[in-house]
C-alpha cells in the first residue's frame, strides 16, 4: 500500500504553493488587522481554475476527487495563510456537491461554470441560532407560491456572506410535526443572497477577520422554482454529499496550519539562545514538537485515507469524522505549543503563531464540535447506544 502522493497531486501542490508563495506573512498579518477579504488570492486560484478541481469537465472544471481537493486546501493552510486562506476558496472548492450530483443539466450548466472561474462566490446557510447542530430541527421556511418560494427565517455562522452572490441554503418546506421521518421536509435550494430581502450582518470575532462570518435574517425572499435542488423535502439527505467531503477538507487545513506552527516553532527553537545554548537542545522543547509532527502526520493519513474511500464510492462518514476530529486536535496542540516556544514572542503578532492559535480553534468547533464526533464513532464504531 503506497501513501504518497501521486505525480499529478504532487504537481497540484506545487502549483499551490507557487501561488501561495505571492501572498507572504505581512500579508495575512494586514488581512487579519483590516478583516479585507483576500480577493487576489480568491481571483488567482480562480484564473489557473483550481476552484473547479471537483467540478466535472463539461462544467469548467477538472473532475478530480476530494483526494486533489484537500492537497489544494492543505497547501493554502499550510503556506501560512491558514483558515484565512483557506477559507477563502473553502465552499467554492466542494459546496456545491450536492448540486453536482441532484442537480438537473440546466441547473448544472447554469450554476457551476460562474462559481469555477470566480465570477460569483458561494456561501452554505445551513446553521440556525436555534438548532444548533441538530439540522432536522431548521426553522427557516419556504412556502411554495406559483413559480416561487417564499423564504422566511434566519441562519448563523454563515461564513463569506458579506461578499458572496449565492448562497445553497437549507430550509424547511414541510412542517416537522407532518413528516414521518425526522430527515424529511428539508429542501435545499441555491439562489440569489438577494439583499434587499436579507440583513447580513457581521459577527465580530476572535479570529480569521479576512474571511467574514454572519447572521443571516430572511424576510420575503423569493427564490424560484428553477432553484430547487433535486426534490422538494429530501434536501437533508442531499446536503450529506457535502458533509464528508467538508470533514476531510478541514482535516486537511487544519494538518497543514498544525505544519506550519511546527515549523515556525522548530526554525524559532534552532535560533534562540538562553543560557548560550539553542532552546532546541532542551528535552523540554524537543519532546512536545516531536509530539506535534508524529500526531500531525497520523491525522494526515486517515484524511487520506477518507478521502480515497469518498473517491471510491465508499462510505466514509466514520473516516471522515475521525480525520476531522484528530486533525483539529493535532492542529491545535501544535499551534498551542508553537506559542509556548516562542515564550513571550508567541503572544506577538509579528510572529505569526498568536494568529495560527486563533484560527485552529475554527476546525476544533466547526463544522461539528469534538463531542459530536466522539458520540457518532461510539455509537456507529463500538455500537454503544445513541446519546443525543
Amino acid at each position: 500500500m503506497d501513501f504518497s502522493l501521486t505525480q499529478q497531486q504532487e504537481s497540484i501542490r506545487a502549483a499551490i504553493e507557487k501561488i501561495c508563495a505571492r501572498f507572504g506573512d505581512e500579508y495575512w498579518l494586514e488581512k487579519d488587522r483590516t478583516g479585507d477579504f483576500p480577493s487576489d488570492l480568491h481571483q488567482a486560484l480562480a484564473r489557473d481554475g483550481w476552484l473547479g478541481i471537483c467540478i466535472p469537465e463539461e462544467y469548467g472544471g477538472s473532475g478530480l476527487g476530494i483526494t486533489e481537493a484537500m492537497v489544494i486546501m492543505q497547501a493554502i493552510s499550510q503556506s501560512g495563510a491558514g483558515m484565512s486562506g483557506a477559507s477563502a476558496v473553502h465552499m467554492n472548492i466542494f459546496g456545491l456537491n450536492p448540486v453536482v450530483v441532484f442537480g438537473t443539466e440546466a441547473q448544472k450548466k447554469r450554476m457551476l461554470p460562474p462559481l469555477v472561474r470566480g465570477e460569483q462566490k458561494a456561501c452554505f446557510a445551513v446553521t440556525e441560532p436555534n438548532t444548533g447542530l441538530n439540522t432536522t430541527q431548521l426553522k427557516t421556511k419556504a412556502e411554495r407560491r406559483g413559480d416561487h418560494y417564499l423564504l422566511n427565517g434566519a441562519k448563523v455562522w454563515i461564513s463569506t456572506a458579506q461578499v458572496a452572490d449565492k448562497m445553497l441554503i437549507l430550509t424547511r418546506t414541510t412542517p416537522l410535526e407532518e413528516v414521518k421521518k425526522h430527515t424529511h421536509g428539508l429542501s435545499l435550494f441555491y439562489t440569489d443572497l438577494d439583499r434587499r430581502f436579507i440583513d447580513v450582518r457581521l459577527i465580530d470575532k476572535m479570529g480569521r477577520k479576512a474571511v467574514d462570518s454572519n447572521e443571516l435574517f430572511i424576510d420575503g425572499l423569493k427564490v424560484p422554482v428553477d432553484d430547487l435542488i433535486g426534490e422538494e423535502g429530501l434536501g437533508f439527505e442531499y446536503i450529506l454529499h457535502g458533509m464528508n467531503p467538508e470533514r476531510i477538507l478541514i482535516a486537511a487545513e487544519a494538518v497543514g496550519l498544525g505544519r506550519v506552527a511546527l515549523k515556525r516553532a522548530t526554525e524559532y527553537a534552532k535560533q534562540r539562545i538562553v543560557f548560550d545554548r539553542p532552546i532546541g537542545k532542551n528535552q523540554g522543547i524537543q519532546h512536545p514538537l516531536a509530539e506535534c509532527w508524529m500526531e500531525l502526520e497520523a491525522a494526515n493519513l486517515m484524511a487520506f485515507h477518507a478521502a480515497s474511500k469518498y473517491d471510491r464510492g465508499l462510505p466514509c462518514g466514520v473516516e471522515a469524522n475521525a480525520a476531522k476530529y484528530l486533525a483539529a486536535e493535532a492542529g491545535f496542540k501544535a499551534c498551542q505549543t508553537a506559542v509556548m516556544t516562542h515564550g513571550g514572542y508567541g503572544y506577538a503578532k509579528e510572529y505569526h503563531v498568536e494568529r495560527y492559535l486563533r484560527e485552529v480553534m475554527i476546525p476544533r468547533i466547526a463544522p461539528i464540535s469534538p463531542q459530536l464526533v466522539l458520540c457518532f464513532i461510539a455509537e456507529k464504531v463500538l455500537g454503544l447506544p445513541k446519546s443525543y
